[in-house]
């Protein structure tokens, strides 16, 4: 269920959910994301937001304990949207290095190719581990 948006300082609304930290919930996150970018006539950035998405909710579902994990869509200004996933887990996301790279180990690889920048906001609690994408403008 995609619950209603609030909108956000740069009058964009923002979109959340709460899942369960399991690798179904990623096909939900996807769903949202689609909602959020066609909302904001942003449908040109959607098969890289739907990988990144997917990357990051793979990432806190397979290394964390999180029973439920939140994803956030947001426009935290006119030029970026900002992809979000929300875990309980302190420890920092890691990027692998080319020479131990096998079958997996390659989702923070991708998100670092494929997004403007990305990055980890520590709380308490747990973390945020987000990536942005550039969009132009509205005229």
């Amino acid at each position: 269920m995609i619950l209603p948006a609030k909108t956000h300082h740069t009058g964009h609304p923002g979109y959340s959910e709460t899942l369960p930290g399991l690798e179904e919930s990623a096909e939900t996150a996807r769903k949202l994301v689609r909602t959020a970018l066609a909302t904001w006539h942003l449908e040109e950035l959607t098969d890289t937001a739907i990988l990144l998405v997917s990357e990051l909710v793979a990432n806190a579902v397979k290394h964390t304990n999180s029973r439920v994990i939140r994803v956030v869509i947001t426009r935290p200004s006119e030029r970026f949207v900002r992809i979000g996933v929300v875990d309980r887990a302190r420890v920092l996301p890691e990027v692998a290095k080319p020479d131990h790279l096998l079958t997996s180990g390659r989702g923070l690889l991708l998100v670092d190719a494929l997004a403007e920048r990305w990055g980890t906001d520590v709380y308490r609690w747990g973390k945020q581990v987000w990536a942005e994408l550039f969009c132009e403008p509205a005229r």
